[in-house]
């Protein structure tokens, strides 16, 4: 099978690293831009290009999508299949061209968390059990028929990086059976029931502000949700402190927002109970665990 990998994050690169390894053939990698980062405004790859260029596979990154230039290049290619793995939207003219046309892999058992963020809202919303799906690309994003899905259990310690990488490495073995499936023609599409749709908007900065008002449940997810980025945060005495690691507690019982330390711990209380803070960032400073923490800084007697 003659393939065209999409993809831009270090998540994809398990899944294009299987195909490669496989019997089937990478004709090019499509990945976006390069881009300027930094104060030096040096100027840095996606991971996905950068696996690709070690492993001497063609490149392409189209500023638009739907440039003619890049669809001849694509068409000359001739492949059987692209296969699609966090990218940007793809224009019907492209996702239809090879011969078996195109299938994405997204982070949860669809039809439940369409969109941009689904491993975030999966742990946002407590939930025990997520996983991926490969899927057939159609107009509307995220809505096509069904390969294989692939479950795992989320785990009470998973934040959003063990969580990623879980499902990174349960994504390649979705991406290459789905791919041995369809050279032998042996699946059965699954249409999705969209009346059990949910879905999955992208992180804003609003988002990530912890609100010691809500039930210690929702901090708590909300914490592992966005660790190790962007952050859950709150502001004390006008100042952003961000939390990437907490435990829940049933003692010491405090009000809503109040904070207590001891020589060595850290508590905040929210609407139904305590949070213990094991690793804190205070602004401008790198990220420290709790002790460290409480003997530079002593939240008890700022006011908010």
């Amino acid at each position: 099978m003659n393939i065209v990998f999409f993809a831009t994050p270090d998540f994809a690169i398990p899944s294009l690293e299987v195909i490669l390894n496989s019997k089937h053939n990478i004709l090019a990698v499509v990945t976006a831009p390069d881009k300027e980062r930094g104060r030096g405004q040096k100027v840095s790859f996606t991971p996905i290009k950068e696996f690709a260029l070690k492993h001497n596979l063609k490149v392409f990154q189209p500023e638009k999508l739907s440039d003619e230039d890049f669809y001849n290049e694509l068409s000359e290619l001739n492949a059987d299949l692209f296969v699609v793995v966090a990218f940007r939207i793809l224009p019907e003219s492209i996702f239809t061209m090879p011969k078996y046309g195109s299938f994405n892999l997204h982070g949860s058992i669809l039809p439940k968390y369409r969109g941009a963020a689904p491993i975030q809202w999966a742990l946002l919303n407590g939930d025990k059990k997520t996983g991926v799906t490969t899927f057939k690309l159609e107009k509307k994003v995220d809505t096509g028929n069904v390969y294989l899905s692939k479950e795992i259990n989320i785990e009470e310690t998973d934040n959003f990086k063990t969580l990623h990488d879980k499902l990174s490495l349960l994504g390649q073995e979705a991406v290459i059976e789905t791919i041995d499936m369809i050279e032998q023609n042996n699946f059965e599409l699954l249409k999705q029931d969209d009346t059990q749709a949910s879905p999955a908007p992208k992180i804003t900065k609003e988002l990530t502000q912890i609100d010691w008002s809500e039930s210690l449940e929702k901090n708590f997810n909300k914490i592992r949700a966005f660790s190790p980025f962007p952050g859950a945060f709150f502001i004390k005495a006008n100042k952003l402190f961000k939390v990437y690691s907490s435990s829940k507690q049933s003692e010491p019982v405090l009000g809503e927002g109040k904070f207590h330390q001891t020589k060595t711990e850290l508590y905040v209380g929210c609407k139904d109970g305590t949070l213990k803070i094991l690793e804190i960032q205070p602004e401008g400073k790198r990220m420290m665990k709790s002790d460290e923490f409480v003997r530079g800084y002593n939240l008890n007697s700022v006011n908010s």
